[in-house]
C-alpha cells in the first residue's frame, strides 16, 4: 500500500537548504520515492501554518519509508540541515478508512 512523507520546511540558511535538498532528493529517488508536491508557497486557508514550504513524497509502502529515513544517504542529508533547516515530518499510509469512499 502506498505511504507518504509529509514535510513542513523552514529554510534558515539558503545555502544549507540547497545542499540538503540535493542530498535528500538523491536519497529519496534511490529508495523508490517520488515527489508529489514540493511547493515554496503553501497557501494557508484555515488554522495556523508555521512553515514556508511543504513537500509530499510517495513511497511504495511504509517499510520503504523507514528504510529511506534510516539510510546512510538520508542521515547525511539530516546532518547537512541540522540547525539550518527546520523540518516537521510525518509518515502516513495511503489507505482510506473502512467504509469511506471517494466520489467517482
Amino acid at each position: 500500500m502506498p505511504a507518504y512523507v509529509i514535510v513542513n520546511v523552514d529554510v534558515l540558511d539558503e545555502e544549507a537548504g540547497l545542499a540538503y535538498a540535493s542530498v535528500a532528493q538523491e536519497s529519496i529517488l534511490g529508495h523508490g520515492g517520488r515527489y508529489l508536491v514540493a511547493s515554496p508557497t503553501p497557501e494557508p486557508v484555515e488554522g495556523a501554518w508555521d512553515s514556508s514550504r511543504i513537500v509530499v513524497v510517495e513511497f511504495p509502502d511504509m517499510d520503504r519509508i523507514r528504510e529511506w529515513y534510516d539510510s546512510p544517504e538520508y542521515r547525511r542529508a539530516r546532518a547537512i540541515r541540522e540547525g539550518k533547516v527546520r523540518v516537521g515530518m510525518v509518515f502516513v499510509e495511503g489507505a482510506l478508512p473502512e467504509g469511506f469512499s471517494l466520489p467517482a
